[in-house]
């Protein structure tokens, strides 16, 4: 019965992590050097709520390294870790919240289930942030306008497409979780 388990979770961070690289081709370029509004966070985060830390995390950094080597934007091998398989990796910290979402799903508790949903896929989006934010002051601080200070153009520049995602994204698992809380809980 174990085993079972553990193929069906194999199972779903691939479906999952694929959706997530498919997710992807549909976004909105916000920038040339990158960054986009997308949804391609959704699934990390439905892992993350559905398995906890090991769905998430696991789904996060698969989808990094597909991100890693389909057409990447990178300068510098440390900036290319902390803005693919770390960044996507931190998405799957919404897992802190995912017991709690799980119970009050099981209890149909529609409040504390959208409080835990919102609160987990805020820290994974974070997550990806500050990864993404300390890699924009440190490798792309020159891109900074004059007189600007290389952690306000970090934080503009990838506030701007990941609070967008953010939003879109919670919105989207809000509707998904709400429709059927099952989807947050695995069969094992």
């Amino acid at each position: 019965m174990q085993s079972r388990s553990k193929v069906l979770f194999l199972v779903e961070v691939a479906i999952f992590a694929a959706l997530a690289f498919v997710l992807d081709l549909f976004s909105f370029k916000a920038w040339a050097q990158g960054g986009s509004i997308s949804l391609q966070m959704v699934p990390i985060f439905l892992m993350a709520f559905r398995w906890g830390w090991k769905g998430g995390l696991t789904t996060g950094l698969v989808v990094g390294l597909l991100q890693l080597v389909t057409g990447p934007y990178i300068i510098h091998v440390v900036q290319g870790f902390l803005d693919y398989p770390l960044a996507f990796t931190l998405v799957g910290l919404a897992a802190v919240t995912a017991g709690s979402a799980r119970k009050a799903a099981k209890e149909n508790n529609r409040a504390k289930l959208i409080g835990f949903l919102i609160i987990g896929t805020l820290i994974g989006s974070i997550g990806r942030f500050a990864s993404h934010f300390v890699g924009g002051m440190v490798f792309f601080g020159s891109a900074a306008a004059p007189g600007q200070t290389v952690w306000a153009y970090s934080l503009i520049y990838n506030g701007s497409y990941l609070l967008p995602s953010f939003i879109a994204s919670i919105i989207v698992i809000l509707i998904l979780v709400l429709a059927q809380p099952k989807l947050i809980l695995p069969k094992k």
